[in-house]
Formats: structure tokens, sequence, C-alpha cells
């Protein structure tokens, strides 16, 4: 829920086939007592929230998360709220800039995030397993190689020859990072590199692997901290210094 100078209620929606994401301000009564077959997960920005899942929350399946752990039984959060570091960080991560569409390998990347944090949260422990290296390997030699604007789980479940999500776990433990976020880094390398070639913002965006402009700046910013312009004139200036 986030704060209104005026005081009225407002939101701003975004849903995908399997995502729900909605930021609102509801300054009294919101909903009726109601239930949900999905999981509402919400973020309080601002004031007090009672709990009737006001504010900004999204849905996701329940079979999805349960795909995404390997066939468990559902994550359970008793009472229905946490402070949770690790779960508040990867709500933050699905919610945040709800004014841009997600691409489908960065939400099921991030939905992935939640649903370990619940697992977690929830006092679950990983059964042992083996984790397949050469198929997480052969994962990131394809990103390495790569240049598609688009790439899917799907892709890498076919490089790999395993389910997504057992590689999502895999990769994530062998190289300390999710393959979205391995992805991204190399784009933003790239791109990084245009840039001081010369390349105009949207050129090295594109020729990097981004959807647009407005794409690369938003995963430059939450990468480096500083917008992808400023860094090209502080990289100039410490050149010509």
């Amino acid at each position: 829920m986030n704060g209104s100078a005026t005081n009225k209620d407002w939101f701003v929606h975004s849903q995908t086939p399997r995502l729900e994401r909605l930021e609102a301000y509801f300054g009294g009564h919101a909903y009726d007592p109601h239930r949900h077959d999905t999981y509402a997960v919400g973020i309080t920005l601002a004031g007090v929230q009672s709990f009737h899942y006001r504010g900004v929350h999204r849905h996701s399946p329940p079979n999805v998360f349960q795909d995404m752990l390997g066939g468990q039984p559902l994550p359970f959060l008793p009472g229905g709220i946490t402070t949770d570091t690790r779960m508040a960080e990867s709500v933050v991560r699905l919610l945040r800039h709800i004014d841009s569409p997600l691409e489908t390998f960065e939400e099921d990347d991030a939905l992935f995030d939640l649903a370990s944090a619940m697992n977690a949260h929830a006092g679950a422990r990983p059964a042992p397993r083996r984790f397949d290296y050469p198929a997480a390997q052969r994962v990131r030699a394809f990103i390495d190689d790569t240049t598609q604007r688009s790439i899917t789980l799907g892709q890498l479940e076919a490089v790999s020859g395993q389910n997504r999500w057992r590689l999502s776990r895999d990769f994530r433990v062998l190289f300390g990072t999710s393959p979205y976020r391995y992805l991204t880094m190399r784009r933003l390398e790239r791109c990084k590199r245009r840039l001081r070639a010369g390349q105009t913002l949207a050129d090295a965006a594109f020729d990097a692997g981004f959807a647009d402009q407005s794409h690369m700046t938003r995963q430059f910013t939450d990468a480096y901290g500083i917008p992808p312009g400023r860094w090209l004139k502080l990289t100039q200036q410490a050149q010509n210094d």
C-alpha cells in the first residue's frame, strides 16, 4: 500500500497469464472478507494495512510453485505476515517497476526466488540431491554465446536436458546466481562495451539483446545503481582526466 497526498483511492494494474501485479492506495475499507485459491503477497509501503490483503498484490497458481519446488507440499506461512528479509527481497523483485512488463524468463526467475524463499521460511528442508554440472555448464555456455532478445526457460531446458526448475536450482548452487541474472549481466557487459565504443543508448540496448532502451535502462540502474547515460558520462570524464 502506498500513501497518497490527496488520500484518494487509486491503483496501477499489470497482468500476465500467470501473474497479477497491483500497486494501490486504499484510505479506508477496501475488500469484504474473501478467500483466494492462489497466493496473494503484499508489501505495505506506507500507513497500516489491516489483514484484508490491501495494497500491492500478485496472484500465482499454486501448481506453479509446486512444480518449482519439485513436487513438495505448498509452503504455509502461519499468521500470514513475515518480516523475513529474503521473502521481502523476492517480493520486491516481482513488484518493483510495475509500469514495465516482465520478460517471461524474468518472471519465471523471480517466481522461483519467491517460491524458494517461502519454502525456506515455512521450515522445509531441501532433500539431499546431486547436481548436474555438465547440464548447467551447457546452459551457461549457451547464455554466453547468445544475443537473442527473448530467451525462455524452455529453451534452457532443451539445452540442458534437465527439468527447468531443477536446472534453476542447480545453476544457482553451482554458479552463485540465477540463469536470468547471469543473462542480464552478460547483456549489460555487452551494452557497456558498445556504449564505450560510441553507440547510442538505443543501439547499444538492441545489440546487447534487450527489448528496448527502457528495458536496458531499468536493468542497468538496478544492477549498478546509476542510469547508463550518467555512467557513460562519468566514464568519459575519467578517460579525459
